[in-house]
């Protein structure tokens, strides 16, 4: 059985990654061949986005001390993870796909192959209307994000681009096409 490929999905915020994930993960999980895991956060449930594990601070570190994630990081006065089940799914011949930082990009893509980045984008000034409409920023924290700068891509590893700057069907649609070259 071939190994499954691991997706790293990375954008900038306001980007609609959960949007297009959500609609990929609609599209193809069903037929059990993609697993989008979720992400563990120190954010509350109801704070928003997209469908995540919340958990507290503490439980985070604990969980992250025991070997409890695949990967994690902090960002945004957050701290993410990745559950530790996606090795033995890559090893099945699932392909995973999971919204990650560009800082860890280097990290994951070492240790999993192959592993394909899919880098969705906006322009701008769409960039800064989504995350006003969202809520979850104030205009400072709105501006940071927008003007914070991503590493660049690890060497070796495919990327492709997904441009969201129209409808979420047609967003869903380029991802798919992205997704579907496994």
């Amino acid at each position: 059985m071939a190994r499954g490929t691991l997706f790293l999905v990375v954008g900038p915020s306001g980007a609609g990654k959960d949007t297009l994930l959500a609609g990929a993960r609609a599209a193809l999980e069903p037929g059990g061949a993609y697993v989008f895991p979720r992400r563990a956060i120190t954010r509350p449930a109801a704070a928003g986005g997209e469908d995540h594990e919340a958990v507290s601070p503490e439980a985070f570190a604990e969980r992250e001390a025991e070997g409890g994630f695949f990967a994690s990081w902090r960002a945004h006065g957050l701290a993410y993870g990745l559950p530790a089940c996606i090795p033995a799914a890559l090893e099945s011949g699932r392909h995973v796909v999971a919204n990650v930082s560009r800082t860890i990009l280097a990290e994951i893509a070492e240790r999993a192959c192959p592993a394909v980045i899919v880098e969705i984008s906006a322009p701008p000034a769409l960039l800064a209307d989504r995350l006003a409409k969202r809520g979850r920023e104030d205009r400072a924290d709105a501006a940071r994000r927008l003007a914070r700068e991503g590493p660049s891509f690890p060497d070796r590893v495919t990327i492709r681009r997904v441009v969201n700057d129209g409808t979420p069907a047609a967003g869903i649609a380029r991802l798919l096409a992205a997704l579907s070259d496994a």
